[in-house]
């Protein structure tokens, strides 16, 4: 008899075990109206997405885990929009790019608005919502460099080239024939720094990043590509989405602050958060 009972009782364990990990994220939406507040995740140093900054304003949001600095930007623009609609006050922790997804996965977030696009391999570890920007590639120069009158990607053929490590800007440097693909940098700082220095000719990015990083650097300038001429991407690569944890029921009222702003609406709000960027950032 003991023998069977402790039998049923490991089935119902089991059982209950499964089930708790099949809806472990259905209660996402509960435990953020219950804390009150959401906390997103982001670099807090990818300019025009998201910066720091020691300046208080009306767009800012105190970083949690900084010291006496607030997060800046299009991303937490767009992250203060989705609390809103929460209803819940906005929390944000700046996290390093590699980061991101185990914080989000571990629940030390509650989201990613952080420039990310929705590829496929980042798919398989988490979701993701509607897109909240649309962008495209360009190669970063110096104004007055050898590649500063190119207009193909091929142009690039025996450059020093890279990007932002784990993002497909860097990964689609290898459609350039013959180029010297260097090792991929951390983050947009260090992308700024090695173009400064001339350890690279250029580095893929999105167009946004593109266009702060030369207003923050006058002898930089950016080469844009027609469709025939530049890099071939999934378009869901070159777009940018919420992270949020498999299952998580955040996703409807997340897609829902998103469906307010019009395309005008965002095209504004990035223009703005490019304008506003200070120039040492």
């Amino acid at each position: 008899m003991k023998r069977i009972l402790a039998i049923i009782l490991t089935a119902v364990l089991f059982v209950g075990a499964l089930t708790s990990c099949g809806t472990n994220n259905a209660s996402d939406l509960a435990k953020v109206t219950d804390a009150g507040k959401i906390v997103v995740g982001m670099e807090c140093a990818y300019a025009p997405y998201n910066w720091t900054t020691s300046t208080a304003g009306d767009k800012t949001v105190k970083i949690s885990n900084g010291a006496n600095t607030y997060a800046d930007g299009y991303d937490v623009e767009i992250a203060s929009l989705i609390a809103k609609e929460l209803g819940v006050t906005l929390e944000v922790k700046a996290i390093e790019w590699d980061g991101l997804i185990p914080a989000l996965e571990s629940g030390d977030i509650d989201m990613i608005i952080a420039g990310m696009s929705p590829t496929d391999e980042r798919k398989l570890s988490i979701d993701f919502s509607n897109t909240y920007f649309d962008s495209n590639l360009v190669m970063v120069v110096k104004k007055n460099g050898a590649y500063a009158s190119a207009d193909d990607i091929q142009d690039f053929s025996g450059a020093k080239i890279t990007g932002q490590l784990n993002t497909f800007h860097y990964n689609v440097i290898d459609q350039i024939n013959g180029v010297e693909k260097q090792t991929a940098l951390q983050d947009f700082a260090a992308l700024i720094q090695s173009l400064e220095s001339g350890a690279i000719d250029g580095y893929v990015c999105e167009k946004p990043g593109a266009v702060s990083a030369v207003a923050s650097n006058p002898n930089f300038t950016f080469i844009e590509f027609t469709s025939e001429n530049g890099f071939e991407c999934d378009p869901a690569e070159s777009s940018i989405s919420v992270g949020i944890r498999k299952g998580s029921d955040l996703v409807e009222k997340i897609n829902a602050a998103i469906a307010k702003l019009s395309t005008a609406e965002k095209e504004n709000m990035m223009n703005a958060a490019i304008a506003r960027q200070p120039a040492e950032d």
